[in-house]
């Protein structure tokens, strides 16, 4: 099969995706309403504060496991592992400490599970959007983008929830395009172009770390998505969530196949997640078997965009998206709030996905100029590197002797 059959073969599938979106798909509350609200009590009639505590308690940790996975799945880089440990590390404290600071002494928030909740979904979002940029600034550097960042967040969620009341309630927009045009605005001001010469070498066992993360994300992403529900929704997200991962797992792999042959580990294990992201705005908007459908469509997208858009999108804008964070964050967000518009029929969606791209591009670059600002020099040898930030007892490796 030559090349333009391929690419035909592939644009054919997301087209008969996008036209079974098409189709009535129903709502949760049609397709699952037994399993939704048993009894048809909602969670304040059917369950104590504490349980709905120790609920949010579980969760809290789940996300907070999921933050620290996300550093795995960028972990490919064979000379630069123990710099991605460290800079997901410090963005995280960063922004947890400054979002919390911002609730409570401008908002007068309560710590509480909901509002711990929401700070550690925020770190997790800037921890994404570090993979644009990563290996290109100074690892103190990390700490202040996510103080940096958490204004930025906290302005999204103002915007997104009070203002246009979107429905977004997993995060495809908050999160998961927020950390995409977050991360391309810090990329476009600081414009590090020496990024496209890292060859970007692999091990075995670096590219292992990916594909545990990457699965471990996966069997977790219900948690993450359903952290600030009311307990009787949880159960239908959960539905929903796992339909849209299995759907993507199909459709990258095929892309994968039908384009290239292989199986690149760096796409797939990426663009598998391309559901789970996807279904964060029509989680409780569809039923199963529109859950599959939305995580089929993202998959391919996301695939395809990692083949097709990241060198096109990378020449265009001069800077390298070192983690493909736009092909699957990006792209599979986008594929989730305009899924709405298509259930709906209604267009308040789109324009809150529009409002979010514009929102956080600005404030990336903001943020990019303060950090350009204040990076100082940076020699070849800094960039994608852990030798300027850590004491190593490696042993040398022996040169070979001629002759020998």
């Amino acid at each position: 099969m030559n090349l333009k059959k391929k690419v035909g073969l592939t644009f054919a599938l997301v087209f008969v995706c996008l036209a079974l979106m098409l189709m009535p798909m129903g709502s949760a509350s049609a397709a699952g309403e037994d399993l939704i609200t048993p009894e048809g009590e909602g969670s304040a009639a059917g369950q104590s504060l504490i349980d709905d505590e120790m609920n949010k308690f579980n969760k809290n940790m789940d996300v907070w496991f999921m933050l620290m996975m996300v550093a795995f799945l960028m972990l490919f880089i064979r000379k630069f592992e123990w710099g991605v440990a460290l800079a997901t590390l410090l963005v995280a404290a960063g922004s947890f400490i400054t979002y919390m600071a911002i609730h409570e002494f401008y908002w007068g928030a309560a710590w509480d599970q909901s509002l711990m909740l929401g700070g550690v979904i925020c770190a997790i979002t800037v921890v994404i959007a570090i993979g644009v940029f990563l290996g290109t600034v100074k690892m103190w550097q990390y700490f202040l983008a996510g103080i940096l960042f958490a204004p930025v967040f906290v302005a999204l969620e103002y915007f997104l929830f009070t203002i246009m009341d979107a429905t977004d309630p997993g995060g495809s927009m908050l999160v998961h395009m927020c950390a995409a045009y977050f991360g391309l605005g810090v990329a476009l001001i600081v414009r590090e172009k020496r990024a496209f010469n890292e060859p970007m070498y692999t091990t075995t066992h670096s590219v292992s770390f990916v594909w545990l993360a990457s699965m471990i994300l996966w069997v977790l992403w219900p948690s993450f998505v359903t952290a600030l529900l009311p307990s009787d929704q949880v159960t239908w997200g959960m539905i929903t969530c796992y339909m849209a991962g299995l759907g993507s797992i199909i459709t990258t792999y095929l892309i994968c196949q039908a384009v290239q042959k292989k199986v690149n580990p760096l796409i797939y294990t990426y663009a598998m997640l391309a559901g789970p992201v996807a279904i964060g705005s029509p989680l409780l908007s569809v039923n199963q078997w529109g859950a599959l459908v939305v995580g089929l469509v993202a998959g391919a997208v996301s695939a395809l965009s990692f083949i097709y858009l990241q060198p096109r999108l990378c020449k265009l804008l001069g800077i390298l998206d070192v983690m493909g964070v736009h092909n699957l964050h990006g792209m599979a967000g986008w594929v989730g709030a305009l899924s709405i518009v298509v259930i709906t029929g209604t267009f308040t969606n789109a324009i809150a996905a529009v409002g979010t791209a514009a929102l956080t591009l600005v404030g990336g670059m903001i943020a990019g100029a303060i950090i350009r600002a204040t990076r100082g020099k940076m020699t070849d040898e800094d960039l994608f590197s852990d030798d300027a930030d850590f004491i190593k007892s490696e042993a040398p490796v022996e040169q070979a002797i001629p002759g020998r």
